[in-house]
């Protein structure tokens, strides 16, 4: 397998976590989203994945685009150790947490947004900060409510899913200095996840790209 990635992308960081708590290997193939214009316009990344967006794995020859897709397929091709509960409902709430994070709060703080808020809205560093944080701080707030009360992780005894999507974006939140005073549960999950090997491996000042 070969994992087109950018170590400060959150949407990569989603898929080397699953990659760790799966036990997988994949080559990482760095794609550096400012370099020369953006390495993800470039004809050949395009040609792999016609949205241009990291991360993409690809297995066997074939690629499998958008992070949530590719860790589904890690779940459905290697099954052990899982990352979804056996229950449906169960797997259905890791689901609903999961897709919080990855459809409502992460798209309005990715660079492409980022970008055009600073060059076709006009709008200053503070004023971009200020955006990223308000809708990490609104999406939070959701997601503090979401968790199963008193389990370690988000959903019982062993992170997956949940955890692989939160951790990126509480990076995010400390990134761009969102107040995280409300969220307790939220932070002492997170804690517990980056104390984890298979965390700190998939962190992105761990990656081979890191600046």
């Amino acid at each position: 397998m070969r994992l087109y990635t950018y170590f400060r992308s959150s949407a990569a960081y989603r898929v080397r976590i699953g990659l760790a708590l799966k036990g997988l290997d994949a080559e990482a193939v760095p794609v550096h989203l400012v370099r020369d214009g953006g390495q993800h316009k470039k004809p050949d990344y395009l040609g792999r994945n016609p949205q241009g967006f990291v991360p993409a794995l690809e297995v066997g020859g074939q690629v499998i685009t958008q992070s949530l897709a590719i860790l589904e397929y890690l779940e459905e091709a290697h099954p052990q150790p899982p990352l979804l509960p056996k229950d449906p409902l169960a797997r259905a709430r890791v689901r609903s947490f999961a897709l919080a994070i990855a459809c409502d709060i992460h798209p309005l703080n990715n660079l492409r947004v980022l970008k055009h808020l600073r060059g076709g809205l006009g709008q200053d560093e503070d004023g971009v900060n200020r955006w990223v944080r308000r809708w990490i701080e609104e999406g939070f707030t959701a997601l503090e409510r979401m968790v199963e009360p008193g389990a370690p992780f988000c959903f019982g005894d062993a992170p997956g899913l949940a955890e692989a999507c939160l951790v990126p974006q509480m990076y995010n939140a400390r990134r761009f200095g969102a107040d995280l005073t409300d969220f307790p549960t939220l932070v002492a999950i997170d804690e517990r996840c980056r104390a984890l090997p298979t965390f700190q491996s998939a962190a992105p000042d761990r990656q081979p790209d890191a600046e």
